[in-house]
């Protein structure tokens, strides 16, 4: 059994890896079932922009908003669960992105939530710039902070380069007796027209992306999760669950090599650009 359970496992992490370059833009605003993560964690997001809700006590933490049009999608998902939207108490990001932060702005002026982005990216959530939220944040973190409610703790970890502020967010989840390192990582991505080599308005981008994986790659992670469900197969892990079956949602081996192919990825892109300078990512 424990053969098979590590054959399933390491199908799913290559399957999740396979599936990275496969998700589509398509799956942005298409709908998805509200599921159970482990212990009070859950995810209220859409088939790839990842919403996280840590339900407590106290209220609730969001972590990421997605866009404006994808909000009734959300309030659904966590009445689906059992919750009040309205109990929102904490709202965070993954990092100043519109498909992760457009609705931020919403969402606090519904729930009265409290806005709370790591430091190089509270300009940009801040700005009325077309586009941008222009939302004001109530609290500015910096690495190794802790956002706190009601028992639970998540601690932000910078991990730039994607953006400056991205934020990978940890948190020990309780569950069945046994407790469980999260990691939601921000984003490692060189997205397109990335330019990591004479970048003018982003000089020290490529250090920032080296400091990003040298962090990732230290943390422990049995739940492996991010800000799109591309990179940890949330489909395929969503199809394989089962009652009283194992969490397929537990991957440590599918964190360890979706950072490894990323930070792999990365470093080919950047010896590129170093023979080419200010040339983006084609």
């Amino acid at each position: 059994m424990k053969t098979l359970l590590r054959c399933s496992a390491l199908f799913l992490s290559v399957v999740a890896v396979a599936n990275l370059a496969a998700a589509s833009r398509a799956d942005w605003h298409v709908e998805f079932p509200p599921v159970k993560i482990a212990g009070n964690l859950y995810y209220v997001g859409t088939a790839d922009l990842a919403i996280y809700l840590i339900h407590t006590p106290a209220g609730n933490i969001l972590i990421n908003a997605n866009y404006p049009q994808d909000l009734p999608l959300l309030r659904k998902s966590i009445a689906q669960l059992g919750f009040n939207y309205t109990d929102t108490k904490i709202l965070l990001i993954s990092h100043a992105h519109g498909d992760h932060d457009a609705a931020v702005g919403l969402i606090k002026k519904e729930t009265g939530a409290r806005l709370m982005v790591m430091a190089p990216d509270v300009a940009p959530v801040e700005s009325t710039a077309t586009g941008r939220p222009g939302a004001k944040v109530d609290r500015v973190l910096h690495d190794g902070d802790t956002v706190e409610l009601g028992g639970s703790t998540l601690t932000a970890r910078l991990t730039p380069g994607h953006t400056p502020g991205c934020t990978t967010w940890t948190m020990r989840v309780a569950d069945g007796g046994r407790t469980l390192d999260a990691v939601i990582i921000g984003s490692p991505n060189v997205n397109v027209g990335f330019i990591l080599v004479g970048n003018k308005k982003y000089p020290q981008i490529a250090d920032d992306y080296v400091r990003c994986f040298d962090v990732l790659k230290k943390l422990p992670a049995d739940l492996f999760l991010g800000a799109h469900g591309g990179y940890f197969g949330l489909k395929e892990k969503f199809a394989a669950m089962q009652p009283g079956g194992p969490n397929p949602f537990v991957d440590p081996a599918g964190y360890t090599t979706y950072v490894a192919t990323k930070a792999a990825a990365f470093r080919q892109e950047w010896e590129r650009q170093k023979l080419n300078p200010g040339s983006p990512k084609p």
